[in-house]
């Protein structure tokens, strides 16, 4: 049995809301990981103060790299009931959670590709963002949560 993703239309319910939870998903995830870089600091002797932002952009990296591998959401995402889906309609792939990552990571430090991911995460039938649209994932309401 092939499964794949529901469709915009017949399954909007799956879709409704989900550029807005994926925006506060992204704000709750960054707070998480900045709260464990400041954490970290202590432990450095405060030394780390000097490449606080390469820390915070590690730690930033590895907490969505693990929780997309493992869960298809990172925990902000997993708090508001949506996850991660492949083409297929299954959860993601370790390769796929790196490689989503990874293209997130550089929309966020370009200007236009970030606008460029934003506006289509707005307009786009299933919500989908610029690495989106490249991997082929999108991001729906957990099934349970519909």
């Amino acid at each position: 049995m092939t499964r794949a993703l529901p469709d915009p239309v017949r399954h909007a319910a799956f879709y409704e809301g989900v550029a807005g939870k994926r925006a506060l998903a992204w704000v709750i995830d960054t707070v998480i990981t900045g709260l464990a870089a400041v954490v970290i600091l202590p432990f450095t002797a405060f030394v780390a103060i000097l490449i606080f932002p390469l820390l915070f952009g590690a730690l930033n990296l590895a907490y969505r790299i693990a929780t997309l591998a493992k869960f298809s959401a990172t925990p902000g995402m997993w708090l508001l009931g949506i996850e991660f889906r492949q083409a297929d309609g299954t959860r993601l792939a370790t390769s796929i959670a790196v490689l989503h990552t990874l293209g997130t990571m550089f929309t966020w430090t370009t200007v236009l590709p970030q606008i460029g991911s934003a506006a289509l995460m707005a307009m786009h039938p299933r919500g989908q963002g610029l690495a989106d649209l490249v991997l082929g994932t999108v991001v729906i309401r957990r099934p349970g949560a519909v």
